[in-house]
C-alpha cells in the first residue's frame, strides 16, 4: 500500500546502519484523523518508517522532532512484535520520497524553509522474502512534480 501527506516529526530520526553496512534512518511520522474529541484534539495515529542508503545519511540530520514533511510511503503494514507488556502492534512503511516543507517559523518570524523536493535516488531498499522490489530494486526513482501552489491552503482547510 502506498501513502502521501504531510507528516509530523515525532522524534529526531536516528541514523544507524544495516548489517550489511548499509546506512538507514528510522523516523517517527505522526498525523491526525477523525473527528475533535471531548478533549479538542483528533486522534493521532503513528508510523515507524525507514529510509535506506544514501537518501538517509543525507536527510537524517533535516528530520527533527516537530517539523513537517510531506512523506511518500510504500509498503504500508501492520507489524506484530513481543514487549515488555506481551504482544503489540505498530504500523510501518518504507520512505520513498520526501518533500521538505518544514513549517515552523524561525526566531525573526519568517518560514524557516521553502518546500524543497530530496534529490532522486536509486531504491536501495533490501528485498524482502529474498525477491527484488516490483520496481526493479535499483531502478532510479522520478522526481515527484513541482508543488502546484496549493500546499499552503492547507493550514485554512477547516477539517
Amino acid at each position: 500500500m502506498k501513502s502521501s501527506g504531510l507528516f509530523r516529526i515525532g522524534r529526531d530520526a536516528e541514523l544507524r546502519q544495516t548489517p550489511a553496512g548499509q546506512p538507514v534512518a528510522n523516523v517517527s511520522l505522526a498525523f491526525n484523523y477523525g473527528r475533535k474529541g471531548e478533549d479538542g484534539n483528533r486522534p493521532t495515529q503513528w508510523i515507524d518508517a525507514a529510509i535506506f542508503g544514501q537518501r538517509a545519511e543525507v536527510l537524517a540530520p533535516m528530520l527533527t522532532k516537530g517539523s513537517q514533511h510531506v512523506f511518500h510511503l510504500s509498503d504500508l503494514h501492520i507489524e506484530t512484535y513481543k514487549g515488555r507488556n506481551g504482544t503489540g502492534h505498530k504500523l510501518v512503511a518504507f520512505v520513498d520520497d520526501v518533500e521538505l516543507t518544514d513549517r515552523r517559523r524561525d526566531d525573526q518570524g519568517q518560514q524557516a524553509q521553502a518546500p524543497r523536493q530530496a534529490a532522486p535516488q536509486q531504491d536501495s531498499r533490501p528485498a524482502q522474502n529474498g525477491y527484488q522490489d516490483a520496481r526493479g530494486g535499483g531502478a532510479p526513482r522520478q522526481a515527484a512534480p513541482a508543488s502546484s501552489g496549493f500546499d499552503d491552503m492547507l493550514d485554512d482547510v477547516p477539517f
